[in-house]
Order: C-alpha cells, then sequence, then structure tokens
C-alpha cells in the first residue's frame, strides 16, 4: 500500500514537518543503541482517559479542565445526524443547526472561530468555521471515540480553542494490531421523518506487524417533515410574510459519502502509519428554497510514536495533515455559484515527559500553513494566506490529596489578503501568549475539587477581519476591520467530581471576562442588492462577560450484578453581556431528567429535556420559545457471545 501525500509548500512548516520525522526517526535509532532501563508506569484505564485535555492523558474525573466522551458504544446507538447536532443536548453544548448538512458544535454560547474541531487532534482545514451553512468536513459514523473540551484551559490547541474544543477520533491509522488478525463494525440505521438511510463499515486486518483499515459511511436523507409552517409567527409578523402551509421543510435534505484507507506499521516500541480520506456532501440550505451546496475534500494524514524505554521523555508523537477543500454553492440546478477553496497542512510535535513522583508534563510545537480562497458573485472574503505557529507545555503535579496544573502557549499568526475593492495587499502579525494555572484536592474518597485561571488570547479569523460583501446565507452584508487586534480572555472556573457508592456526578461554574470581544452588530444602514436591502453589520471590538454552570449527575436506584436502574440528570446555563447589549446567539438554559435501565441483554431509557425561553437577545435577533422533548431508546442484544446490538 503506498499513499501519496502532497507536498509542503510553505518553507516554515516544511522544516517543521522534517524535523517532526527526524525527531521520531533519530529517536529510533538512539534509542536502539540504549540501555534498556524500564521505569515502573501507573496503569490507568484507556477508557477513561481524555487525550485532548493533555497530551499525557488524564482520567476526566481527576481534571479541572470540562470534558465530554462519546465513546464508541455511545456513537453505536447514537441517531444519524452531522457532528453539531449529534452533541447539542449534552450540558454546555448546542449546535447551529443552519440546516441538517450542515451544524457545527457551540461550546458555552461560542461557535466558528472560537471553537475548533479536530481529526486525531489535527485541525479539519474545511470552511466550516466561515459561515453557520458549511458543513464540517467529517461524519461522526466515522469516529470510534469523539472528545470534548468546554472552555479555554487547555493551552494545546491554541487561539481557535478559546472557546472549545471537539476532537473526532478514528481508527483510520491503527494504532494496535487487531484481536486474531481482523476487527470490524457495520452499523445501519432508518429514519422515518426524512426517509433516512445510512450504513457504516469498518474493517481492520493485521499481517504480522502491519494493520490495514478500511471504512466507509453512505447517508442519504430527504427533506424532512415539519409539524406546522416553516417561518416562525414571530418572523411572519415581523415581517409580514405568509408561513406558509408546512407539512415539509423544503431544501433540507442531505447526501453525504465518505471512504477511507489507511496503515501502520506497529511495532513493540511504537507505530507509524499513513491514511487518506474522501469527503463527497450535498446538502440544501434550508434558507433558500433552491440553493445547495457540494462540498468535496480529499486529506492525506500521517501519524507516528515512538515510546521510550528510559530518560526524561516517556515518547515523541508527531502527526500531519494534508487537506484540499472545496465547495460549490449552486444558485439552481446546473447554475454554479461561490466556490470555496481550502488548501493547507498542519503538522504537530509532542513530547511526552515520563511520570515521576506525580508529575506529568509535555511539550509541544504545531505549525499550520492554510490558503482559503472564494471565488463567485457572493465571495463576500477575498483570498487569504494563513500561517501559524505555535509552543506550548502543559504540566500536571498530582500527590494524591493535593495537585497543580499549568501551562503556557506562544502562538504566531499571520494572514496576508488583498481586501476587496483595494490594490495593495494588507499583512496581519499576532503574537498572542496563553497561560493557565490550577490548583485541585480529593478532601474525601471519591471526591475531587478544583479552581482554574487561564488567560488566553486569540488572533482574529479571515472574516473578522477581511470580510467586505453581501453573505446571502446570513441574509447581511458583513464589514470586516483590518485593524482588530486579539481578542484576550480571563476564566475562572470551580470544578467538582464526585463518584462513590451509588452517586456520581460533575459541576462546573465558570466566569469569562472578555477584553476585546469581537462582535457582529448592526450598523443600522442597509444595502441595496438590486431593490432588496439587507442590514449591514460590522465587526468590532468591545468588553464581554460570560458566566455559566454546568451539571449532571446519576443515582442508582436499583443494582444487581450487571442489571442496574439509574436516575440521571443534567443542566447548563449560559449568561452573555457585552459593552453593545446582550451576546449575539446565546442558547437557553436546558434541564434534562433521565431513567435508564442497563444489562447485558437490553438496554432502555425514557428521558425528559426542558429547553427554556430566550428574550435576552441582540439586537436584530427574535425571542425564542421554550420547548419540552421527550425520548425514549432502547437496545437490545440478541446474542450473548457476539457485539451485536439493535
Amino acid at each position: 500500500m503506498s499513499v501519496s501525500l502532497s507536498p509542503v509548500r510553505s518553507p516554515r512548516l516544511l522544516l517543521l514537518t522534517a524535523a517532526a520525522w527526524s525527531c521520531l526517526a533519530g529517536a529510533a535509532a538512539a534509542q536502539s543503541q540504549a540501555q534498556a532501563q524500564k521505569a515502573p508506569e501507573e496503569v490507568v484505564e484507556v477508557a477513561d482517559v481524555i487525550v485532548t485535555a493533555a497530551p499525557y492523558g488524564v482520567s476526566h474525573r481527576a481534571t479541572v479542565i470540562a470534558t465530554d466522551v462519546l465513546d464508541e458504544e455511545a456513537l453505536a446507538v447514537a441517531p444519524a445526524s452531522s457532528l453539531g447536532d449529534l452533541l447539542a443536548g449534552r450540558p454546555g453544548l448546542r449546535s447551529t443547526s443552519f440546516a441538517p448538512g450542515a451544524s457545527r458544535p457551540v461550546i458555552r454560547g461560542l461557535s466558528g472561530p472560537r471553537v475548533q474541531v479536530l481529526s486525531n487532534g489535527i485541525g479539519l482545514i474545511d470552511a466550516s468555521s466561515i459561515s453557520p451553512d458549511h458543513a464540517v468536513a467529517t461524519d461522526p459514523a466515522e469516529a470510534s471515540r469523539v472528545e470534548i473540551i468546554r472552555g479555554p484551559a487547555t493551552l494545546v490547541y491554541g487561539g481557535s480553542a478559546i472557546g472549545g474544543v471537539v476532537n473526532i477520533i478514528d481508527d483510520r491509522v491503527p494504532t494496535e494490531l487487531p484481536e486474531g488478525g481482523l476487527s470490524g463494525v457495520v452499523s445501519t440505521q432508518a429514519s422515518s421523518v426524512d426517509d433516512g438511510r445510512s450504513l457504516f463499515g469498518r474493517v481492520t486486518i493485521g499481517a504480522g506487524p502491519f494493520a490495514f483499515n478500511i471504512d466507509g459511511v453512505r447517508r442519504k436523507t430527504d427533506d424532512y417533515d415539519i409539524p406546522s409552517p416553516a417561518i416562525s409567527r414571530r418572523l411572519a409578523e415581523a415581517e409580514g410574510v405568509e408561513r406558509g402551509p408546512g407539512g415539509t421543510q423544503a431544501n433540507s435534505y442531505t447526501d453525504l459519502t465518505t471512504w477511507g484507507v489507511g496503515g501502520s506499521y506497529i511495532g513493540s516500541k511504537g507505530f507509524i502509519g499513513v491514511s487518506y480520506k474522501d469527503t463527497q456532501s450535498e446538502y440544501g440550505t434550508v434558507a433558500e428554497p433552491d440553493v445547495f451546496i457540494d462540498l468535496d475534500q480529499t486529506r492525506e494524514d500521517v501519524r507516528g510514536e515512538y515510546r521510550f524505554e528510559a530518560g526524561p521523555f516517556k515518547a515523541i508523537r508527531g502527526a500531519y495533515g494534508h487537506a484540499e477543500y472545496t465547495h460549490t454553492e449552486f444558485e439552481g440546478p446546473g447554475e454554479p455559484g461561490t466556490v470555496f477553496n481550502s488548501d493547507g497542512q498542519e503538522v504537530r510535535i509532542d513530547l511526552v515527559q515520563r511520570e515521576r513522583n506525580g508529575w506529568n508534563g509535555a511539550v509541544g510545537v504545531q505549525g499550520l500553513s492554510r490558503t482559503f480562497e472564494a471565488v463567485g458573485a457572493e465571495a463576500y472574503i477575498p483570498s487569504v494566506d494563513i500561517e501559524e505557529t505555535g509552543v506550548y507545555t502543559v504540566q500536571r503535579l498530582d500527590r494524591g490529596g493535593l495537585g497543580f496544573e499549568g501551562g503556557l502557549r506562544f502562538d504566531r499568526r499571520t494572514l496576508a489578503a488583498t481586501p476587496l475593492g483595494t490594490a495593495d495587499q494588507v499583512e496581519r502579525r499576532f503574537d498572542n501568549w496563553s497561560a493557565s494555572g490550577a490548583v485541585f484536592l480529593r478532601p474525601a474518597p471519591g471526591l475531587f475539587l478544583g479552581l482554574s485561571l487561564a488567560r488566553n488570547e486569540r488572533a482574529p479569523s479571515e472574516v473578522e477581519l477581511f470580510a467586505n460583501g453581501l453573505h446571502v446565507a446570513t441574509a447581511a452584508y458583513e464589514a470586516g476591520d483590518v485593524d482588530l487586534d486579539s481578542e484576550k480572555v480571563t476564566t475562572l472556573e470551580a470544578t467538582a467530581h464526585y463518584d462513590k457508592g451509588r452517586f456520581s456526578g460533575d459541576l462546573h461554574l465558570y466566569g469569562s471576562k472578555y477584553d476585546g470581544f469581537i462582535d457582529e452588530r448592526p450598523t443600522g444602514e442597509s444595502f441595496d442588492a438590486e431593490g432588496e436591502l439587507f442590514p449591514i453589520y460590522q465587526f468590532v471590538q468591545t468588553g464581554a462577560d460570560f458566566y455559566g454552570f454546568e451539571a449532571e449527575g446519576a443515582y442508582a436506584l436499583w443494582e444487581s450484578g450487571a442489571r442496574k436502574l439509574s436516575l440521571e440528570g443534567a443542566a447548563d446555563y449560559v449568561k452573555a453581556d457585552t459593552d453593545l447589549g446582550p451576546a449575539a446567539r446565546i442558547p437557553p438554559y436546558s434541564a434534562t431528567a433521565r431513567l435508564a435501565w442497563t444489562s447485558k441483554p437490553f438496554d432502555a431509557a425514557v428521558e425528559v429535556r426542558r429547553v427554556g425561553l430566550q428574550d435576552e437577545v441582540a439586537e436584530g435577533e427574535m425571542p425564542t420559545d421554550g420547548y419540552t422533548l421527550l425520548n425514549l431508546s432502547g437496545a437490545w442484544r440478541p446474542l450473548a457471545d457476539r457485539n451485536e446490538t439493535v
């Protein structure tokens, strides 16, 4: 098997990539000459370790960072959906919900360029953060695990993670040999509301020290049924339009095909592997009855790890990803409109320290080189070249009853473009520092308490700097500001985990104060587009305060062997105010109660979820009513000795 990788065009990133794999090769050569001297290491269950929180991994019950995990078992029974919709019901998480084909995660009221969506720790290099009608170029069905970081406490991923991180972890590059030489999974689903059908399959084959993987996803849905008119009563009254008959949400179909292959060499001290993935997606935008998007991305990845037998470092890990992304917005059948292209590569190297007397840590370097281009009548931002380099360290000292976490990161981000309507190129360079510190203690068995303070900086995105044109998807003329400064935020967060006896729970209380929060606000003026008026929105900087909480808990009402009846609950709330009024698109509170039965052959649950009224809205927004949602679910394993679930 061979995979062709496109050349790295950025000289700085080329040096960083070469250094990355030279480090892995050099470490292997040096280690072969070193004297074997194994150090005892603590054994922790892999399922309990969050690798996205820190390169050395940390239990989600023993970190001040707010984490959430969907493991392979949970993903197997989750309804087929795009990434944002999959995560939307979890504490602190919502979705942009622009259309079924395009939903991106919202974390604590933040989205777009403030939430980093990753594939195995490397950026997607797509255009999903540019606009809410742009799809994420990955599908949850591909994942064997999804890890979510809520808030800015991790410094591993830079300024684009100032709101949080969603990491899609797959097995396309195998990291271990399959048991018995063969493993796989097949999943198929059907949905009635949209006549949806989906199929996912993955197989991993072992041959000596080599493992090969092939996987694919096929999902297709029609326009979904709705019980009432698609236009809200508030909007119809405000704009004097008819609500329509309802029955079906026009132009809400999706059609997705993704396939990938990968292979690894796996030895006693590590692995190195490559993979290739192709994603093709077509979906209706909902906002307009005849506009749809055709998305295509190809991606190549290289990943490796080498584990040292002795010395100050436990392992060195490297990852490189290159992607070519294109999506075309069609105004009607066969009428291509605006085309968005994103071509780039990212490399990451982590040196993981060996655990010594409760002290864990890592140092790392990350590099990104990306070109974004929009071509067509509705290209409201120019072509932009983006270069970014970051170096960081994260450290943790855990003495059992008392511990400390901390980190430091420096990023240099350069964006160069020729603004629309001008002839001169503008280059902006941002040097950003971020730091965090935390203290935690375990005052009683099963109880973990933590307090963290983080100071993070984020460079403005290409849209915030260079937008200047009509954006039909958001029905607004958007104007950037090339003089924007970096956004700065200070966050204080209190954490509590409890897991003892019949009860387990998590609580996070947080407050964030922004200096130079980048917000998009109406100017009060309008843009005339062939007789149709659109409001003009300008990106500005202001002060802002965000605060809220997330809580979840479970109590075992009855338990006998593998059979258990549990009462579970969750709630979240976020409030966000700026110097110009309430922040835009802040989700309302939610509260969920769930009664769950689990056993070896059968699981079942009934869930009631209440989402509140949101009437603290930004200028240009409308209030939304609260609602109550009832969910019923069941899973049956008909064969006790087989991993088959219905």
